[in-house]
Parts: structure tokens; sequence; C-alpha cells
């Protein structure tokens, strides 16, 4: 958790314009394009000025890039974007299959030690607690995913998640997370009580997971910066729920 304190709300992006978000991927395949807004208002059974405010929608959020022309405009879908569109398609799997896990790589990396102070801090500690079912080892272990799996992150938002609440202490307002459940694989072994916690809204960039469990991954583990390891995301449910499992600890 590099950085937990709230900030300003993102831009709200409604299912319409993530319909537009959707055509311009699929008519350029996540390249610039070039988009008529009568064409695209055809297409989304909307008028001309209905896609052109859909696309400024996009671009607010940060979702695609615009170059207007005189006769149309160029658009780019932008790694938030193709993130946004990721998630999407994890809703849907998570609907048509069952058993949908979320393969993740990158290699262990040093941090900045901010991930000790946010853990220990009292207002997430009881939460940790209370809702994973263990006190975390105070520490993160940070991976630095490879350039296909930061492609790949923005599925975890269709991935059911243990909610961490925002608090305030007397001088400031921490924001909300999600704990995604994981199992952390490293060679031959891996280790099944592990959650990668996500800031709901953070100033870092997508390209590195911050994992915690009870006990310190790198000895469990026998890690090392630059070591290789696979991520699995899997969903999971609150401890505190009255119909989840006890949580386990274990190394495989």
């Amino acid at each position: 958790m590099s950085d937990a304190t709230a900030t300003d709300a993102d831009t709200d992006v409604d299912p319409a314009a993530l319909a537009a978000l959707k055509h311009v991927g699929i008519v350029g395949d996540l390249s610039e394009t070039k988009v008529s807004c009568a064409a695209l208002g055809d297409r989304l059974g909307a008028s001309t000025q209905t896609a052109s405010r859909r696309l400024q929608t996009l671009e607010a959020a940060g979702y695609v890039e615009r170059d207007v022309v005189s006769d149309g405009q160029w658009v780019s879908v932008t790694d938030a974007g193709e993130a946004a569109l990721r998630a999407e398609y994890a809703d849907y799997r998570r609907l048509f299959e069952s058993d949908v896990e979320l393969a993740l790589r990158g290699a262990v990396t040093g941090g900045m030690g901010e991930g000790r102070h946010y853990i220990t801090l009292p207002g997430y500690a009881e939460q940790f607690r209370e809702r994973l079912g263990y006190e975390p080892f105070p520490g993160t272990l940070n991976v630095d995913l490879t350039e296909e799996s930061v492609r790949r992150r923005g599925e975890m938002a269709g991935i059911e998640a243990v909610p961490i609440d925002a608090w305030e202490s007397e001088d400031r307002t921490y924001g909300a997370a999600s704990c995604y459940g994981v199992t952390l694989v490293a060679g031959d072994e891996r280790y099944e009580t592990v959650h990668a916690i996500v800031p709901d809204r953070t100033h870092h960039d997508d390209d590195q997971l911050e994992l915690i469990a009870p006990d310190r991954l790198r000895d469990a583990l026998d890690l090392d910066d630059g070591d290789d390891v696979e991520v699995r995301v899997e969903p999971t449910s609150r401890a505190d729920d009255p119909e989840s499992t006890a949580v386990e600890t274990e190394v495989a």
C-alpha cells in the first residue's frame, strides 16, 4: 500500500461510454484509428452529438486519447482503457465460465519500506485481522509485473475481493483498498495464504503488485530480488463471513 491516502473521485464512466470504448477498440484493434462521430453514433444507436459526448467522457477518464482533425478524429485506446475492457471481459468470463483463474507473472523487487508503515496502521490492521483472518507480516512483497501481465491486470476488477474500508485518523484520511486472494508460486513451491492489496485510488503505475501474508514471503519461499514468481489471483471472501471457511497457512 504505497499510497493509500484518499484522493478526488475518479471520472465515472457509464456502460454507454464503455460500449463506445469497446467499439473503438474493436475497430482499431487497440491501435490508433480514425473515428467519425456520425458512424460511431449509428453503430451505437445514438445521435452524432451523443457519440461525441461519449468520446469526450472516455478522454476525460483517461481511457482514450483524441486528435481532432477537419474530417473527424484519430482515437487511440490508452493502457487504462485497455484495462477497463479487460475488466469487462473478466466479468463475462465469470458469468459463462467456472473456475476462472488469473495468473500474473513478474519478478521480486525491493520496495521503499512504505508497506510496513501502512499495514501496521491501526485502522488497516484491525480490518486485516477480521476480514482476512490473519495478522499480516509487517511488510509487503513487491512484484514487478511483466508487460503481458500489466495488460492483464485489469482483469482483477472482475474477481471477487475483500474490501478494506477507508478510515480517518486525527490528521488525515486513509483510502479504501481491495485484497485479492492469491496463491504465490515460486519454482516448485507455493504459498497459499496471500493477498494482493490494491488501493482503490493510487498515483502509482499498474506495473507492480504488493503482496501480504501471515509470514515474511521472502523467507517462506526463499526469495531474492529478481526471482521470477507467478501470482495466481482467485475469488475470495471475508474471513468474518459466516459462510467462509477458516484461513489456513500452507507452504507446499
